[in-house]
Order: structure tokens, then C-alpha cells, then sequence
């Protein structure tokens, strides 16, 4: 598989477990020292990839078992090497999100380093 396919199944992984709430799935697409960062109505938010995993399997049952409409769209992956820029615009938990997301490939494997994230608004 290429580089920017491999990359874009990381990103589906990414997107999958906050859409089916499960932990195992942010595991696999983020790396184990990745850190998540971004505003929400009460100020900062910052999590590790444990804190974000244990988030996201708290939204029971999942935006998928609630009906939910999927929605990921990825604008933007920009390859340099090992490292890429991804930027995706994702809807969760009533929320239209953009996130800026860096990766890094080690060890043959492309995965979240770093993910900012920015409310838009309300799902439309």
C-alpha cells in the first residue's frame, strides 16, 4: 500500500473510533505518545492517547448503534518523508470538527502524533 492510502486508513481508523466508541480503534491510529489538543465551550482541552481512548468508549451507545450520519471528509494530506499533515473535517457527538493532524510512519506504520481540533459549530 501506498504512502497517502496508508495514511488515509489510519485516518478512517481515527474517524471509526469515535464513531463506533471504541478505544482498541484510537490505540491502533494514534501513536502511543501522541497528545490531543483543543477548545471547547469551557476552554482547553488536552488529552493523551489513554485519555482520549477512555473518552471516546465512554460515548455509549456509539454515534453508529445511535444512527448517526457518518461524516469524515479529508481535504488535505501534505507527505514530506516520514511525516505527513492531514486536515479533516469530522461531525461527533453534535459537533462539526476540523482537525489538524500530524503523523509520523515508524516502523513501516503511518500514525497520529498529534491532533488539534477546532469546533465549527453545530452538525448541520
Amino acid at each position: 500500500m501506498k504512502d497517502e492510502e496508508q495514511i488515509r486508513a489510519t485516518i478512517q481508523t481515527y474517524f471509526d473510533c469515535m464513531y463506533e466508541s471504541s478505544a482498541e480503534k484510537a490505540h491502533a491510529a494514534f501513536h502511543q505518545d501522541a497528545r490531543i489538543a483543543g477548545y471547547l465551550e469551557d476552554g482547553l482541552h488536552q488529552m493523551t492517547v489513554k485519555d482520549f481512548a477512555d473518552f471516546v468508549a465512554s460515548q455509549q451507545p456509539s454515534p453508529k448503534e445511535q444512527g448517526e450520519p457518518a461524516r469524515l471528509d479529508v481535504l488535505s494530506v501534505d507527505i514530506a518523508g516520514n511525516t505527513a499533515s492531514v486536515k479533516v473535517r469530522d461531525d461527533y457527538l453534535g459537533m462539526t470538527f476540523m482537525d489538524s493532524i500530524s503523523m509520523l510512519k515508524a516502523d513501516g506504520k503511518w500514525s497520529i502524533y498529534n491532533k488539534l481540533f477546532h469546533v465549527e459549530g453545530a452538525c448541520k
